[in-house]
């Protein structure tokens, strides 16, 4: 059960360039929730109430990608997710968690590389039985997804984002290839991308948001800032939010969660 809820300001370089969003805009970020309804329910409820308590302003949240996969209850997200999105604006990008669950229905090989990475925990969020799971083949297990998770669980996974520029910020999920121009990335790279994103030290043009990367803490480095504090091993759901040159973070615990730095 989440006990606590809490806002801090983690310590950061001073940017490569100055960063804003929009004035009269307000942004939040949600990193990889992967199956945690529960830190995912008590973060929709910090963010309702940290939007209401700042003022009017045209609100926006970006769930950075990878809802699905390795904690308890991805259906659920997705249905809370959205849910969420009929009561305000909510951006989803497509991480490479939904490409697998996406790819799984029609590829029998995606699909075994699927439950390898936390597929089996997806699959069982939805109506799928336990134990006749076990005795499936990847055939048989295709047409029980088909039939137990509903079109529009898959069509709101479709219809996801590939990256979303606001302002002086740039979302993706993973990352993006340096020195190669926005509308020229390829999606394996906006989904999957690590070391060759991470490691750039070069300004970008904006400063990139990114999930997929798993840190103890939030990353927040000169031209980037990744918020995967690790939902579904660490019990900590991280948000970021954004107003003019403002920064400030939300994070969800469950009673298990670490304090690690400033996330504490």
């Amino acid at each position: 059960m989440i006990k606590r809820f809490r806002q801090y300001l983690a310590p950061r370089p001073e940017p490569i360039r100055s960063a804003a969003v929009p004035p009269g805009e307000r942004v939040y970020a949600v990193g990889d929730i992967h199956g945690r309804l529960d830190l995912f329910e008590q973060l929709i409820a910090g963010i309702d109430a940290d939007d209401a308590a700042r003022g009017p302003a045209t609100t926006t949240v970006v769930l950075l990608g990878d809802l699905v996969d390795r904690g308890p209850d991805s259906a659920g997200v997705i249905e809370a997710a959205r849910e969420w999105g009929r009561r305000r604006s909510v951006r989803v990008l497509a991480g490479n968690h939904e490409e697998m669950f996406l790819d799984s229905f029609e590829r029998t090989e995606t699909l075994r590389h699927f439950l390898r990475y936390g597929g089996k925990e997806t699959l069982l969020s939805y109506p799928i039985d336990a134990k006749a799971y076990r005795d499936m083949s990847l055939e048989q297990l295709q047409q029980a997804m088909r039939a137990a998770v509903p079109v529009a669980h898959r069509e709101f996974m479709a219809n996801a984002e590939d990256s979303i520029r606001i302002g002086d910020y740039l979302f993706v999920h993973a990352g993006i290839r340096p020195g190669v121009p926005l509308e020229q990335q390829r999606l394996s790279d906006l989904r999957w991308i690590r070391d060759r994103f991470i490691d750039h030290e070069g300004d970008h043009g904006f400063i990139v948001v990114h999930g997929h990367t798993i840190t103890d803490d939030v990353e927040e480095m000169p031209n980037r800032i990744g918020i995967d504090t690790g939902a579904f091993m660490s019990g900590r759901l991280t948000a970021l939010g954004l107003e003019g040159e403002a920064r400030w973070y939300l994070t969800a615990r469950d009673a298990n969660a670490r304090d690690e730095g400033a996330a504490a």
